[in-house]
């Protein structure tokens, strides 16, 4: 898969989020990476926080709508992303 506008996709992409969005020790990891891979097998652009509520995009959806908007993703596949915003601390 080639670079999309946004740079280069990061490792783990796919099935890891920003790991400065979603901390190896968060609570919810499990159900959030469980609902993540569900939603993605299903086709759908995104799930349902099991802590929050909020509606949170694919990884995928993010990929296929191609560029990094800046706004702090939990799923962004972009490189340069690396900058977050409001660093989940959970």
């Amino acid at each position: 898969m080639k670079d999309g506008p946004s740079g280069a996709r990061r490792a783990g992409w796919r099935t890891l989020p920003h790991p400065s969005r979603l901390a190896p020790g968060h609570p919810h990891r499990a159900e959030v990476l469980a609902r993540h891979d569900r939603a993605v097998a299903a086709g759908l652009s995104s799930y349902v926080d099991p802590g929050t509520g909020y509606t949170v995009l694919t990884a995928a959806y993010l990929d296929e709508r191609g560029y990094c908007c800046s706004n702090g993703c939990r799923h962004c596949p972009w490189e340069g992303a690396a900058e977050d915003p409001e660093p989940d601390e959970a």
